[in-house]
């Protein structure tokens, strides 16, 4: 079976280390840097992060998702708030995230916290960003709804272009972003023999609070 081959597959990390004094006080400041090195490095979609919901039956989902806004709202990223993730965040305002580099670095963070929706000028400010054709295919798209097959899909983005014609694309009063506000974060860098160096920060009253974790 195929597990019988997964034993043999190992990748060695090297020996670069995360030290308690390379760690500054605010971890935002440092998965900015590690977020910018993996840029530069040419990672391929560097701010792609595994996001994690649970809905209102605590059964947990999870999918990928593009970090597209960071500041003082958190991590932010936007979605149709009628889709899955959406109806998993009005029932459980609490999410997790994930971002892993396995090249230039090792490097992985976690994130933990609370969701808050970000302001509607934030989301009017981003969908304006895109290409239209992904304005119109985001508007026209039933996300996470179950469709018959392709054709459908596409004859809806269809039928959508054709009624907006040569007008601006409307943002879909639906579609929004969100920010994941870290209580918790989480880095993690990879090193020979699998003895990993492993930061974690929690916020508290007086700051941020950190300890080192065994790998």
């Amino acid at each position: 079976m195929a597990g019988d081959a997964f034993s043999d597959l190992r990748i060695d990390y090297g020996d670069d280390a995360l030290r308690r004094a390379d760690l500054p006080a605010d971890p935002v400041d440092l998965f900015a840097r590690w977020l910018d090195l993996a840029r530069d490095a040419g990672v391929r979609e560097p701010n792609a992060m595994s996001l994690a919901t649970c809905d209102a039956q605590d059964q947990p989902h999870c999918r990928m998702v593009l970090l597209k806004q960071l500041d003082t709202n958190g991590f932010g990223f936007f979605t149709n708030k009628q889709s899955g993730k959406g109806e998993q965040l009005r029932a459980n305002a609490r999410a997790a995230a994930t971002f892993w580099w396995v090249a230039p670095r090792a490097r992985q963070v976690r994130i933990e916290g609370v969701i808050a929706e970000l302001p509607e000028a934030d989301s009017l400010a981003y969908f304006l960003s895109r290409p239209r054709n992904a304005q119109i295919c985001s508007a026209a798209s039933p996300q996470s709804r179950v469709v018959a097959d392709r054709a459908e899909l596409e004859a809806m983005v269809d039928a959508f272009a054709k009624e907006v014609g040569d007008l601006a694309v409307p943002k879909p009063q639906h579609w929004g972003g969100y920010a994941l506000l870290p209580s918790v974060m989480e880095f993690w860098q990879g090193r020979e023999a699998r003895l990993h160096d492993c930061f974690r920060y929690v916020r508290g009253e007086a700051g941020w609070q950190v300890d080192r974790l065994a790998p």
